[in-house]
């Protein structure tokens, strides 16, 4: 696919990098934030400049294009999709990104005057891209390849589409989303609209990435009341609402908490705790990927805080439990062809297929429930949501061949034709 190409992905990748379109949870408009707003209609821009069609942007900053199918046979309409914002949880603003060429394994100097040194001792898949050009920060901010490689990836292999019109392929549908790292990614996605049978989102990590399982998630906020008295006239009288809280806490499974648990084991996180002796707010987030497991942490955590109330007197523990998204290998498995179409894909191009679950979640999650199946494929990036953030630019070359395939493979393979019908 050549040179040209690749210059052409690292200068639209840069170009879309520079736009700050970090999303604000506290913000109840969608987008959260006007930059994403005007990202959007650069993209609609980009995707008109290269020749897409039905390009819509609509009031909610929803991108969505269509490349008309090619050929007389009955393909089914795939969509590709990415989201438009980065992560709130670090800064976005003025990103100055910069390419090691030829990285030849050693350290990598991010920023010399404030000492931040990227090693492979600390990221050792660093080790994977000798002699290749990675993309990586001045060490202040974050790098965006969450997800702007995906938009770049997408865009770029839309245009080879384009100009290579000897390539057979279906309708190819393309949508880009706001909001996606605050959870609203897919809130007021038109599926139906949007017209796909099945989609991917580019949105996923290294090179060969696969994913169509991911967590079931929930939220439990819980508020605790306590009594403050004088300490020292306190006696049978104080209720300590943040002890209490530590107590709640306690009950939860220490071997259930993030940081000791890999691949399908979920988990209990305490995001934050704020309070004094009088009241108190934790907030935490459920995680997993089994339903019946997923089912047992709430039940654990209802429990608990019955217990709490049964012991210290009915109101102190107030809990607001919610569920915030489901696995989506339950809507993908009727339809697994189309994760074996990528399989296929990435073999024919010579990459090798990483499948494993998603140890989060993606607007893919959701849209697979709002029916459109729709896995998660890698976009190249490493270290995403930091100053650490890398991508190697012949990842994101081949996500581009990749996408490309994936298309060609729909218009060859007839089993993948009669999906369903």
């Amino acid at each position: 696919m050549g040179g040209k190409k690749l210059k052409k992905i690292t200068e639209r990748f840069f170009k879309y990098i520079k736009i700050d379109t970090k999303s604000d949870e506290s913000r109840l408009t969608c987008p959260s934030t006007e930059s994403q707003m005007g990202f959007a209609k650069l993209m609609a821009e980009e995707l008109k400049g290269i020749g897409m069609e039905k390009v819509l942007i609509d009031e909610n900053g929803y991108v969505t294009a269509t490349l008309p199918s090619n050929t007389d046979k009955d393909i089914p309409v795939i969509g590709f999709v990415a989201h438009m914002d980065t992560a709130p949880s670090f800064s976005g603003k003025d990103i100055k990104p910069r390419i090691v060429e030829k990285y030849d394994g050693g350290d990598i100097v991010l920023n010399s005057q404030e000492n931040i040194i990227m090693t492979p001792d600390d990221f050792p898949k660093l080790k994977n891209y000798l002699g290749q050009d990675i993309i990586v920060t001045d060490g202040t901010t974050l790098l965006g390849a969450d997800d702007k490689a995906g938009i770049t990836e997408i865009i770029t292999a839309m245009e080879y589409l384009i100009n290579n019109p000897s390539i057979e392929h279906g309708e190819i549908k393309v949508g880009f989303t706001p909001d996606e790292e605050i959870g609203k990614g897919a809130d007021l996605f038109d599926v139906k609209n949007f017209g796909a049978q099945y989609a991917y989102t580019i949105d996923g990590g290294e090179i060969g990435e696969l994913e169509y399982e991911n967590f079931n998630a929930a939220s439990a906020r819980i508020k605790i009341r306590g009594r403050n008295i004088h300490p020292g006239t306190s006696k049978n009288k104080m209720v300590n609402s943040m002890l209490l809280g530590m107590e709640l806490n306690s009950m939860l499974p220490v071997s259930e908490r993030p940081e000791y648990t890999e691949n399908y084991e979920g988990f209990f996180l305490l995001c934050d705790m704020k309070g004094d002796v009088e009241t108190t707010d934790m907030n935490y987030i459920i995680r997993d990927h089994d339903m019946a497991k997923f089912t047992h942490k709430k039940n654990l955590m209802k429990n608990a805080v019955d217990f709490l109330n049964k012991k210290y007197g009915s109101g102190i523990f107030e809990l607001e439990l919610k569920d915030s998204y489901f696995n989506m290998k339950e809507k993908v498995l009727p339809v697994i062809e189309i994760v074996d179409i990528v399989k296929k894909s990435m073999e024919d191009i010579g990459i090798k297929p990483i499948v494993k679950p998603i140890r989060g979640g993606t607007d893919g999650a959701r849209l697979s429930y709002m029916g459109l199946p729709c896995p998660n494929i890698f976009t190249g990036g490493h270290n995403f949501h930091g100053k650490f953030e890398y991508i190697p630019v012949q990842s994101m070359e081949k996500s581009v061949e990749l996408i490309v395939k994936i298309c060609e493979n729909y218009a060859e393979n007839e089993e993948i034709i009669n999906i369903n019908k």
